[in-house]
């Protein structure tokens, strides 16, 4: 949806809530998934109108889109549980533990084991965890508090809690101006011109014999001057929503706050990093902070003067690409293929893929339980399967051993082939990357094994800066680091985000080298293989960044 559409949407809220249409009003909210209305959410949480709040929930998340989600869904249906249990109501209780929280067991299911225990109770206050819970209200209000600060820092609400601010009755102003401006051009304007509906544009009948113009009125009397605001009586008195006011900050209240102590809102950086003064052309990096002009790169050289114009985009919301701008032909959806054309059966859920950069029918497979295959799509022929193992535990760092002994289980976050297709790369979700040769007889070969991250490895990518092949990762622990492809020595580390990273970019514009990364606090930032820090500091849309690409061509 366009900028202009989505604004829109905004002027029939504000338009709805004047005019008192309240259910209308959140349902569109809902619908739109534009605006989180918190007092709506709030009114909803002290009422127990359970149904209705997963419903509006819905608008904007789902159970399994991330943490922050997976544990307000949590805490809605544990209440509703309670509330049954308190209520004696074992059979709703029990439906409620089916339906609503069983989907959770596979997440903690020594948790949902504990919870399916307080069925035995004659009163769930027996359970030391909830020895305090007091009456339905206070549980509701205390539970209020815990799930305000999950939404504020879940990013995926992170630019929906606050209505933008506009004068009130904005939708009948621009009506207004529009009736104006139709006035305007009427070929005989009256001077009390009578304005009839709105499904049509405005135009006064003639009222002289010889058809001629008389001139505009000065002071239209449907509006008064053109330049004034719409004069549509108010019909209500209602101004436009009132931002939602953060609670103060506290401890998270409730049971399962104990269960995840790593739940906390992302940091987020507080001010502009110190400007730099580059004495060569290789900073053609600047340090904007949010800047208003542009959203990308600038550079202090006129070496790069000309990339400066191809890689400069406008500061937008959203992103919208229409046609193929470097392409000579314009091709259509039509044009897409939309035929499954083959189905291979991994045997675990797939986590990354990518095809082989010459031989286009071979796939690389990264999977949840830590293995990777490759497979010659044409004949479905599964070419090679690896299990994950740790290639020489002695060598490992005490962190990954002790990760490894908490928890056995690992996942592919990212896997890779090299830009010839005779490397690939593996990153994952504990500490450590693999680094594997392949022939073309479909042979993997054991090459590097690197720690190289204090928790997981997020991403991982190739690149050639020097002309020497590297590899790129970022990690959990906040870093970007550079390695030797060749030995594994670590070449470059990149302090400077304040949050986990979740994406790397290596790219090139001629002769000039650089990294683009992004944090999971929505945070962009660009490298030289310099170690003097990021040249480039802005957010993202939404405040929120997944992964970042080029283009093949390098262009977009």
């Amino acid at each position: 949806m366009s900028s202009l559409s989505r604004e829109l949407v905004f002027l029939i809220l504000q338009f709805l809530d004047e005019e008192k249409f309240k259910e209308t009003v959140h349902k569109l909210e809902q619908e739109s998934g534009f605006f989180f209305n918190m007092k709506h959410f709030e009114d909803q949480v002290q009422a127990g109108e359970w149904d209705e709040i997963e419903r509006y929930l819905c608008g904007f998340t789902k159970v399994e889109d991330n943490r922050y989600s997976m544990k307000i869904f949590f805490e809605i249906r544990k209440q509703k549980y309670l509330e049954a249990l308190d209520r004696q109501d074992r059979a709703k209780a029990v439906e409620i533990l089916v339906k609503d929280l069983k989907v959770f067991a596979s997440f903690n299911e020594e948790l949902f084991k504990e919870i399916t225990q307080l069925l035995t109770l004659d009163n769930f206050r027996q359970n030391e965890q909830l020895s305090k819970y007091g009456d339905t209200k206070s549980a509701r209000n205390i539970m209020l508090v815990e799930l305000k600060k999950l939404i504020e820092a879940n990013p995926l609400f992170r630019d929906k809690l606050t209505f933008p601010p506009f004068k009130s009755s904005r939708l009948r102003t621009l009506i207004n101006q529009s009736l104006n401006w139709q006035h305007q051009l009427c070929k005989n304007p009256r001077s009390n011109p009578d304005i009839k509906t709105l499904f049509i544009d405005h135009s006064c009948t003639p009222t002289t014999a010889n058809g001629a113009r008389p001139p505009p009125p000065s002071n239209n009397p449907l509006v008064g001057p053109i330049p004034k605001a719409g004069a549509f009586p108010p019909i209500g008195a209602h101004g436009p929503f009132q931002p939602v006011v953060s609670p103060t900050p506290g401890a998270i209240a409730g049971w399962m706050s104990a269960n995840n102590p790593s739940l906390q809102h992302p940091a987020v950086a507080a001010g502009p990093p110190t400007h730099m003064q580059p004495s060569s052309a290789a900073a053609f990096l600047k340090h904007p902070r949010t800047p208003t002009g542009m959203t990308g790169m600038d550079y202090q050289s006129a070496d790069s003067e000309h990339l400066m114009k191809r890689m400069r985009t406008g500061q937008s919301e959203e992103v919208s690409f229409s046609g193929i701008v470097h392409a000579p032909n314009i091709y259509s959806q039509d044009d897409l293929p939309k035929t499954v054309v083959r189905t291979l059966n991994q045997g675990s859920n797939v986590m990354s893929m990518d095809f082989h950069p010459q031989r286009q029918t071979i796939l690389l497979v990264g999977t949840n339980v830590g293995d990777i295959s490759l497979w010659e799509v044409g004949s479905r022929e599964r070419l090679a399967h690896k299990p994950f193992k740790v290639w020489d535990l002695s060598a490992s760092s005490m962190p990954l051993q002790t990760a490894l002994l908490n928890d056995a289980a690992i996942s592919v976050n990212r896997c890779v082939w090299g830009p010839d297709g005779l490397m690939l790369g593996v990153a994952f979700s504990k500490h450590i990357v693999q680094i594997y040769t392949y022939n073309p007889t479909g042979e993997l070969r054991q090459h590097l094994e690197i720690d190289a991250h204090v928790g997981g490895v997020n991403d991982i990518a190739f690149a050639h800066p020097n002309k020497q092949l590297c590899i790129v990762t970022c990690g959990d622990d906040k870093m970007i680091k550079v390695w030797d492809a060749g030995a594994g020595r670590r070449q470059y580390i990149f302090e400077g985000h304040e949050a986990p990273v979740y994406s790397v970019c290596p790219h090139h514009k001629e002769n000039i080298q650089f990294i683009f990364s992004t944090a999971i606090d929505g945070k962009i930032k660009a490298w030289l293989y310099d170690s003097l820090g990021s040249r480039v500091d802005y957010d993202a849309p939404g405040h929120w960044c997944t992964m970042m690409a080029y283009s093949a061509d390098g262009t977009r």
